[in-house]
């Protein structure tokens, strides 16, 4: 008789099995086991469990090639299995995922695909976009895809549940104008933060509003400006009057910079309950003062320049200028909503992780090293297009680009994504942000690039020692292929590579992935009640035309301009939602499921972890100083995945 030793490790608190029995049988190179049946003292198979059992089998089996698994009762969750066999060799079967069925499971290197590509398919949910996991609803994704028990009472919250929570039962209905400021805040103050606090305190200064291009939830639209575009006839005398500075001067200086929203140009807007909202695609122009303030100095409401579409400046009254920051701030927020936030870190995160699944086979590094970047996305996206972006859907009831509006933003959005622009190095170099000071997001995203880059070269140079082994990698390049042809359909010039030639090209683009994944998306995601809680900083939407002339804005104006009582209540539940933390969140640096046995990969995950500790300490005390601390990029704050 012949004994393998089989260890059996289930998945954490998230992955619960109870049933009745388990069965395994071993193939080798010499043959294949009896059938044999896993039994332990203890209870079997409960979350957490690593269970040894002894398995006799009449003779050696040579090398081991697979394992088949079968299991009697209710879904068992399955983390890995080693065998070591009688001459001490130990063979590692990852399986992370569950059984569901009574079938004969086959694990081998490379034969879960088949059973991947036809449980991922594509679908295309709107014509213009990335292609996205085809399920009718969040219950028919695979059981691998769900969410835990615990997260999933989390996110079927919904609005009226939020309204609740947040206590603004009684404004939810209301459908009245705002007559004051203070009746908003009267409603603001039922959830409060540090950072909206400060939001609510500041919101009128320029300095803040300028700020919030840099530290905001969307530092993703400013740039430098080399010189004025031809729609925005801005003068010397209209930003610099009675001052030795000139506009030209400024920009050789690197002191100029502009803000474009061009992208909503002729977006059609939404109507809200019978009334028309409005949509504008400002250009702001912005000046970096001596004492490194970002201070808007002029601000064009239409793309197209004219007597009916005056710059205001701060020069002008109070509520004027007051007024055309609005109609920025609602601009801002619909293209960070779908945009920054949901198509670039969302739905193309989809597209990585639906790849993965369906090219790279378990037992790879690179299924290994993206797994925890890409849990609960497709879960997450599923929910928000039954419930952010459908046709009774939050973005289409009370934003002012819902409906038609938000896909032609989506659609032109994805026809400007680049690879440079999602690759932080490159992008903040193309826009000219490099020496722009208190740039809290690129200072901490380019040390988090950076960690994330040591990290993923490390651990796949071990794999990969020559180019020629990316070149041959057949499951990389179909990878690669995929996010190209379901990314980007019949997108040209993206900057994307077609194909990996060298080791340096896929690690860079691995760590693009995991970033985007995990730090881009709590950039841009984390902070969305802080900054958008109190509506006046962040209107959702906007129920009056832009002005058309100055000199006529008043404190009723702009409260007339503002979105209904009921449209802001809603505005506040969803972004206190996005904002919320996951109840059993995985943070950048933390793999609970050990998929890698080699030394190498495991000393990588420990220095990369260390990397981040440091990093997380440096950010801390930088931010001690700080009137408005930045720590959306904290790796502490950070999840590994887009699962909120």
């Amino acid at each position: 008789m012949t004994t393998y030793i089989v260890t059996v490790s289930t998945g954490d608190e998230t992955h619960t099995s109870k049933f009745h029995s388990a069965f395994i049988t071993l193939g080798g190179k010499e043959g294949w086991s009896d059938r044999t049946k896993l039994t332990s003292l203890r209870p079997p198979f409960l979350q957490g469990n690593v269970l040894t059992f002894e398995m006799a089998c009449n003779r050696p089996l040579g090398e081991l090639l697979a394992i088949i698994l079968e299991k009697q009762g209710d879904p068992w969750f399955v983390a890995k299995l080693e065998v070591k066999s009688p001459l001490g060799d130990l063979y590692h079967f990852p399986v992370h995922k569950w059984i569901t069925d009574c079938n004969k499971h086959y694990i081998q290197e490379g034969s879960d695909l088949e059973e991947k590509q036809a449980l991922y398919r594509w679908n295309q949910f709107k014509d213009g976009l990335p292609f996205s996991m085809k399920a009718d609803s969040s219950t028919s994704l695979p059981l691998d895809e769900h969410f835990y028990y615990k997260k999933d009472l989390d996110m079927i919250f919904t609005g009226a549940k939020a309204i609740s929570m947040l206590k603004l039962r009684q404004w939810a209905e209301c459908k009245s104008k705002w007559t004051n400021i203070e009746d908003i805040y009267y409603l603001y103050r039922c959830h409060r933060t540090k950072t909206s606090d400060y939001v609510y305190e500041h919101w009128k200064d320029n300095s803040f509003f300028g700020y919030q291009f840099l530290n905001g939830v969307n530092p993703m639209m400013i740039r430098r400006c080399k010189t004025l575009p031809r729609n925005f006839p801005v003068t010397d005398d209209m930003v610099f009057k009675n001052q030795n500075q000139k506009l030209t001067k400024e920009m050789e200086k690197g002191n100029i910079f502009l803000c474009d929203y061009k992208i909503l140009d002729g977006v059609k807007p939404n109507n809200i309950k019978g009334k028309d909202q409005y949509l504008v695609a400002p250009l702001v122009l912005l000046h970096k003062t001596s004492d490194d303030k970002l201070m808007p100095i002029a601000i064009q409401l239409k793309q197209s320049p004219g007597k009916d579409n005056p710059i205001f400046l701060p020069s002008d009254t109070e509520w004027d200028w007051l007024l055309a920051k609005t109609f920025v701030r609602n601009a801002d927020f619909n293209v960070h909503e779908l945009s920054s936030h949901l198509l670039r870190t969302h739905l193309l995160p989809e597209v990585f992780a639906v790849a993965l699944l369906r090219n790279i086979p378990m037992m790879h590094p690179l299924h290994k090293l993206l797994m925890p970047h890409v849990r609960y996305t497709m879960m997450i996206n599923v929910l928000a297009r039954e419930r952010l972006i459908s046709d009774d859907g939050v973005f289409k009831k009370f934003t002012s680009s819902g409906g038609e509006g938000m896909f032609t933003i989506l659609q032109r959005a994805l026809t400007s994504v680049t690879y440079r622009s999602l690759c932080l190095p490159d992008d903040i170099s193309d826009r000219g942000l490099e020496l722009l000071p208190n740039f809290y997001y690129r200072d901490d995203g380019l040390d988090l690039w950076n960690i994330i880059y040591s990290f993923v070269k490390g651990t796949l140079q071990y794999y990969y020692n020559k180019d020629e082994m990316v070149q041959e990698d057949e499951a990389v390049q179909q990878w690669l292929c995929e996010i190209n042809s379901k990314g980007f359909p019949n997108q040209k010039n993206t900057g994307i590579p077609e194909s990996f030639k060298t080791v340096d090209e896929l690690v860079k683009f691995v760590t693009m992935v995991i970033f985007t994944c995990s730090a881009q998306h709590s950039a841009v995601n984390s902070g969305q009640y802080d900054f958008i809680g109190w509506m006046p900083n962040t209107p959702v939407s906007l129920e009056r035309p832009p002005p058309s002339r100055k000199g006529e804005a008043t404190e009723e104006t702009l409260l007339h301009t503002f979105p209904a009582m009921d449209t802001t209540v809603q505005g506040m539940a969803t972004v206190w939602l996005l904002s919320q933390p996951s109840t059993d969140a995985e943070y950048l640096g933390n793999y609970p499921e050990q998929r890698f046995t080699e030394d190498v990969p495991l000393e990588n995950i420990k220095v990369f972890k260390e990397q981040l500790e440091k990093l997380s300490l440096k950010i801390c005390q930088r931010n001690e100083g700080l009137d408005l601390p930045y720590t959306y990029l904290d790796p502490k704050n950070v999840e590994n995945s887009v699962s909120l």
